[in-house]
C-alpha cells in the first residue's frame, strides 16, 4: 500500500478525540474491519498491542503504540504478517479547540506480497474513509 494520509473533523476537543484513539481495547465494538485488539503491555504513554482485521481475509499483527504529545500518537510494527506498518495520528483544535478537531491519520504499510492494484485501491478510497468516519462517530458518541 503506498503511504495513505485522510483527515476528518469530529465535533469534540482533542483530549476526548485521544481518548477514543486509545481505548485500544474497544476497537472491535466500533471499527468494521476490526475482530480483535488487545494491549500486551503498557508503559506510560505507550502500547503494544495485538490486532486482528479481516480485510479480504484475517490479518494479525502487532503494534508498539506511543502517544508523543497530548495531540499527537505514533505507531511502528512489532511483528505480524506485514513488513512494516508506520503511521499515526495528530490532532488540531478547531475553533479554539474545545469542540471541535481536524484529525489527520497516516498510514505507510507494506503488505510484503503482491495485493492487486483494484484491492488497494478499496482500501485507501473505501476502508480508510470508513475507519475514520468510525473514529469520528466513536467520538462524538462519547462526547
Amino acid at each position: 500500500m503506498p503511504a495513505a494520509r485522510q483527515s476528518i473533523d469530529i465535533d469534540v476537543s482533542p483530549d476526548k478525540v485521544m481518548s477514543v484513539i486509545t481505548d485500544f481495547a474497544a476497537y472491535p465494538r466500533f471499527v468494521p474491519e476490526m475482530l480483535e485488539s488487545t494491549v500486551l503491555r503498557r508503559e506510560a504513554a505507550a502500547w503494544v498491542v495485538k490486532f486482528a482485521v479481516r480485510v479480504v481475509r484475517r490479518i494479525d499483527y502487532t503494534l508498539r503504540l506511543e502517544q508523543v504529545s497530548p495531540t499527537q500518537l505514533r505507531w511502528s510494527l512489532v511483528e505480524g504478517t506485514f513488513r512494516a506498518n508506520n503511521g499515526g495520528w495528530d490532532l488540531a483544535p478547531l475553533d479554539g479547540g474545545a469542540r471541535r478537531t481536524r484529525a489527520d491519520y497516516f498510514i505507510d504499510l507494506d503488505v510484503g506480497m503482491f495485493v492487486p492494484g483494484s484491492v488497494m485501491k478499496t482500501l485507501v478510497e473505501k476502508s480508510l474513509p470508513a475507519t475514520l468516519a468510525a473514529f469520528k462517530g466513536e467520538a462524538e458518541r462519547r462526547g
